[in-house]
């Protein structure tokens, strides 16, 4: 793969998904803060250089997570239908299951470990606002996309004016769940079990390490490729309509 240090580390996972792969190495965030460019991500010259040589050997194809298509390329109603089936799916399923290992942790483990205790609290806060914004996406925003491809210029205008607005919403939102994964990582160790820690722990653990994983890229293809297309989108519908008058 072909890389620059002065290109953004979201425009990088969008022109090889695999680079999302390396930047969760190394702990490099590229979804919420995926407007940086791997240099300005990167301020150790030695993780740099690392980032550079595993970039560098990855291959020049496009990828979703299973497949060789580049997700930039698909229209934004085809993108958020993958987003609802794929991502919102996996949280609606993750949650109830991560709850209940992070309950029977807690109350065996507790005692010697305190920390686990905020970790919860810290998910179940995650659980109840994610709900509430998948819930925003799917009956405000995604909505409006389709109308968009299926209007042609067309159409009536949002009830929320330009979709700038809602965007910005749930941008905000993506960084307050970013933040919040950021202190369960840093209050689990990196998601490593400690020595005492039961076959339960090790499986919670684990499970929220992929949580957040899956959540990164969630919020990448929003951010980095819905988002922008879709403002484009509408861009584009309101100069037809402008030229029309």
């Amino acid at each position: 793969m072909k890389v620059s240090v002065n290109e953004t580390l979201g425009a990088m996972v969008s022109r090889n998904y695999q680079a999302a792969d390396v930047f969760e190495k190394y702990h490099l965030d590229f979804c919420c803060r995926g407007g940086r460019t791997l240099e300005e991500a990167c301020t150790d010259e030695d993780i740099l250089a690392n980032v550079l040589a595993a970039l560098q050997e990855l291959p020049d194809s496009n990828r979703t997570e299973s497949a060789n298509v580049n997700v930039a390329d698909w229209p934004p109603d085809l993108l958020v239908d993958y987003i609802e089936k794929k991502h919102h799916r996996y949280v609606e399923e993750a949650i109830p299951l991560l709850k209940g290992y992070l309950e029977k942790i807690v109350a065996v483990h507790g005692r010697n470990h305190p920390e686990l205790m905020e970790i919860f609290q810290l998910f179940e806060s995650s659980a109840g606002a994610l709900a509430q914004h998948m819930k925003k996406e799917e009956f405000i925003l995604f909505p409006y996309v389709r109308k968009l491809i299926q209007q042609k210029g067309r159409g009536e205008q949002s009830g929320f004016g330009s979709v700038a607005n809602p965007i910005r919403v749930m941008m905000n939102e993506h960084s307050d769940e970013g933040e919040r994964f950021e202190k369960i990582r840093a209050l689990s160790n990196d998601y490593t079990p400690p020595s005492d820690a039961c076959t339960t722990y090790r499986v919670a653990f684990a499970k929220l390490n992929e949580f957040e994983k899956d959540l990164h890229r969630h919020i990448h293809l929003e951010n980095n490729i819905l988002f922008p297309q879709t403002e484009l989108l509408e861009k584009n519908m309101q100069n037809a309509r402008d030229r029309i008058v």
